[in-house]
């Protein structure tokens, strides 16, 4: 799909047609389209939980206070930020060497300069670190969904202990949002919501 039109069609889907079955081979391609996001020093912060199966859906709906378009959507996304990705510069940047882009040493620097630039940050720093890189894995999610023919809905309305615990996502993680994904019940779509104009929320300089 034409980009313009991709960002214009994009919508945060309320309503799913309920039914509409997806498989783990109609996600795979999304997800190796979202591979491409981008992260602070190619950290890949971002992980995924992909619920497919109904019964574990319908648990991640109490999580969700009920909301209906839990219940309704083919499925529901998990985005996770890793805030100790720092720790897998070496396994990530592997790959590097053993291309000859880069020596041993020059590794061996990237693992320190990585690791001092995180711990003398702190907690803090590695939390809002983490929310940031998953938040533009996450939006690319959305956009690659919509041009395969996907709408979804970001969330943050769940209660993240029930939601750690049903995944038993470690304290290593922030559960940064949920995204539901289906087919959009089109007849229901409400008119898109006010957007600002540019002036309201740009400044130049």
């Amino acid at each position: 799909m034409e980009f313009t039109k991709l960002i214009d069609k994009r919508r945060s889907a309320n309503n799913f047609i309920d039914g509409v079955v997806m498989t783990e081979e109609d996600i795979r391609p999304i997800l190796e389209d979202v591979k491409l996001a981008p992260s602070a020093f190619n950290l890949q912060n971002t992980e995924y939980i992909v619920v497919l199966d109904n019964e574990l859906k319908e648990k991640v709906r109490e999580a969700a206070y009920g909301q209906y378009k839990v219940h309704s959507a083919s499925g529901v996304i998990l985005v996770l930020g890793d805030k100790e990705a720092y720790k897998q510069t070496a396994h990530i940047s592997q790959g590097m060497v053993d291309l000859g882009i880069i020596t041993s040493c020059e590794l061996d620097s990237l693992i320190d300069d990585n690791t001092k630039f995180y711990e003398e940050r702190g907690e803090a720093f590695m939390k809002e670190d983490a929310i940031r890189n998953a938040s533009l894995s996450a939006m690319l999610f959305m956009l690659a969904a919509k041009n395969r023919g996907w709408d979804t809905c970001p969330m943050i309305g769940f209660d993240q202990q029930q939601m750690r615990t049903l995944f038993n996502v470690p304290a290593t993680h922030e559960i940064v949002l949920m995204m539901t994904i289906g087919k959009e019940k089109e007849s229901s779509q409400r008119l898109r919501g006010y957007r600002k104009p540019v002036e309201e929320f740009a400044t130049y300089y």
